[in-house]
């Protein structure tokens, strides 16, 4: 698959471009337990693959990447690993700051902040906040993240602005629903990836993912490169979105 010009938007015969991937990146642990590692091994190595993978939407001219990093539901492991996760986070955020905002990489964030530790909120604050007004990718992290819990979160916010008297319940639509989730602004997925060969949603996304393109791949996260990338991207590209409608007719 031949590399887009950084001036040009990925395209192909039926999809006019391609805005937003975004990707749940499972498997960390069962490649760790392949290689008689512990999980923490898998973790760890999965955070080079996300640095393998921003640089590679950069280089793709992708403007948004989402990336499924803890969800909501992950509290619910050994704490000894959900230490390890925020631990990793905090490096991330530290190590990799300063290089996403040379290379004009604008950082978000959607989830709850309910139970993150004040450092690692500190620094969320500060890597949103030092990147706004970037350009080139816009990367959105999930973390402490459920797609149920959102839609909940945003239904609650509009019943809220109905009984105080400052919305009028004939004006809510799926436009204005938009504008309450935590992705506000931010389009929706073209196209979503999910490693390690199991093939659900696991609660990412379920409002934005509507009229996605999935690719499932095989591939464990850790493992995952620029070539996994560039094969869904291309799997995307053979396929005809028609949102409801009909395919489109040839006119030989």
């Amino acid at each position: 698959m031949a590399n887009p010009s950084p001036s040009q938007p990925i395209r192909g015969t039926h999809v006019a471009s391609l805005q937003h991937v975004a990707i749940i990146m499972d498997g960390n642990g069962r490649w760790a337990s392949q290689r008689g590692l512990p999980r923490t091994m898998g973790h760890r190595e999965g955070v080079e693959a996300v640095r393998r993978t921003v640089k590679a939407a950069i280089e793709l001219n992708l403007s948004y990447l989402t990336m499924y990093s803890f969800s909501s539901e992950n509290w619910s492991r050994p704490r000894e690993e959900v230490d390890y996760l925020m631990g990793l986070m905090k490096r991330f955020i530290r190590r990799d700051l300063a290089e996403l905002h040379d290379a004009n990489v604008r950082i978000l964030t959607i989830g709850e902040r309910d139970r993150v530790d004040a450092e690692l909120l500190a620094l969320i604050d500060e890597a949103k906040d030092l990147t706004a007004k970037n350009t080139r990718l816009t990367l959105t992290i999930a973390f402490n993240y459920g797609g149920r819990n959102e839609i909940a979160r945003a239904a609650r916010r509009l019943a809220e602005d109905v009984a105080a008297g400052h919305l009028d319940p004939a004006r809510i639509d799926a436009d204005l629903f938009d504008t309450v989730l935590d992705t506000a602004g931010v389009p929706d997925p073209d196209l979503l990836i999910r490693t390690s060969g199991e093939k659900r949603l696991s609660n990412f996304l379920l409002w934005q993912a509507a009229y996605a393109e999935f690719v499932f791949l095989d591939a464990y996260w850790p493992d995952f490169g620029r070539e996994h990338l560039e094969a869904a991207i291309a799997q995307y590209f053979e396929r005809e979105r028609r949102y409801g409608g009909l395919a489109q007719r040839s006119s030989a």
